[in-house]
């Protein structure tokens, strides 16, 4: 049986990497794609032909004409954490550019779209405890570096769902929180302000042995879900015969602040050099934010492997690895590139 094909945009990011590479394993004929003029023949060396796209132009799609693409998986668009605050960059990147996508893809016949939404668009339920069912009302918080983004994700998934009933597009939304993997670039704008994820910053501090004061209430909850669980919900849709929806992707288990830090200080500090583990309660609490994700388990199939050890005890071995490096960069190019920025 002939292999489907699977058109990968923003191919050269977090997402998009780890999935096409994903896509190439699971036996599926991939085209990556990126702003990126080049990707450093890192898809190359994997069999995998890329091509140079800006999804904000449509006349980009041009030169995929004629591909014979079964299905498009789209992890391209700016990122408040990733670029400094331009809302109109926001709804070209995300709004308008999932239109343009959603008009090559009926143009050439394409019958299915994979697509990453934002849980700010579940803000009004975000702190209750409660899991967020996949179907919940959808809806944007009023303030903040995450109104517009949410504001154009749900926009771009409001003309997905159009195309679906017009044009017999199946649509796969994958609704998460943050997507924990290493990338050698642990800086990102926070507060309009470029700053270390505040993660890598814990990871280092393990490392060094320094001590972390654990803020708030410690029994607080996280979903924190591993780059590898999250391509295999990606690889199940690819394969799924059904016409898809609205899917959260959690966790195998959700990680108490407590958990979260003696994980750490487990993984990255050595016997000789512990960090030493202080609680600080008069501190605000963080906010506690889960999702239900039975629906993605029952309809895809998606049964995440990675434990809270498990994930961090990859990223220590992709750390030395650095398996991305020819599309990347190294962890010593960014801490250069970034030595003068206020890493607290």
């Amino acid at each position: 049986m002939k292999s489907k094909k699977v058109l990968v945009l923003g191919a050269t990011g977090n997402l998009g990497a780890y999935s096409a590479v994903a896509f190439k394993n699971a036996g599926y004929d991939v085209i990556a794609a990126g702003k990126r003029k080049s990707d450093n023949g890192f898809y190359e060396n994997l069999g995998i032909p890329y091509f140079s796209i800006d999804i904000i132009n449509k006349s980009d799609f041009e030169c995929l004409k004629g591909e014979n693409i079964d299905i498009v998986a789209n992890f391209a668009g700016q990122l408040p954490s990733r670029d400094e605050y331009d809302p109109q960059l926001l709804i070209k990147s995300i709004t308008e550019a999932t239109l343009n996508i959603l008009e090559f893809m009926r143009e050439e016949h394409i019958k299915k779209i994979i697509f990453p939404t934002t849980p700010y668009d579940l803000f009004h339920l975000h702190g209750t405890g409660h899991p967020m069912s996949s179907d919940a009302k959808r809806s944007f918080p009023l303030t903040g570096d995450h109104s517009v983004y949410a504001i154009a994700k749900n926009a771009a998934v409001d003309l997905i769902e159009h195309y679906h009933h017009e044009f017999g597009i199946d649509r796969f939304i994958f609704r998460f929180f943050t997507i924990y993997q290493y990338h050698p670039n642990a800086y990102h704008f926070a507060d309009t302000k470029m700053r270390k994820m505040p993660y890598r910053m814990l990871m280092d501090k393990g490392l060094n042995g320094d001590p972390i004061t654990i803020y708030g209430n410690p029994e607080r909850v996280k979903e924190m879900v591993y780059i590898k669980d999250f391509i295999q919900a990606v690889v199940k849709a690819a394969d799924s015969n059904l016409a898809g929806g609205f899917y959260n992707i959690a966790a195998k288990e959700r990680v108490s602040l407590d958990q979260m830090i003696h994980g750490i200080v487990e993984v990255f500090s050595s016997e000789e050099k512990k960090s030493v583990i202080t609680y600080d309660e008069s501190k605000p609490d963080t906010l506690q934010s889960v999702l239900d994700m039975s629906k993605t388990q029952i309809e895809l199939g998606y049964q995440p492997q990675y434990s809270y050890i498990d994930m961090l005890k990859d990223i220590k071995k992709e750390m030395i690895e650095e398996p991305f490096a020819r599309l990347w960069n190294t962890k010593e190019f960014y801490e250069n590139l970034y030595s003068e920025v206020d890493k607290e």
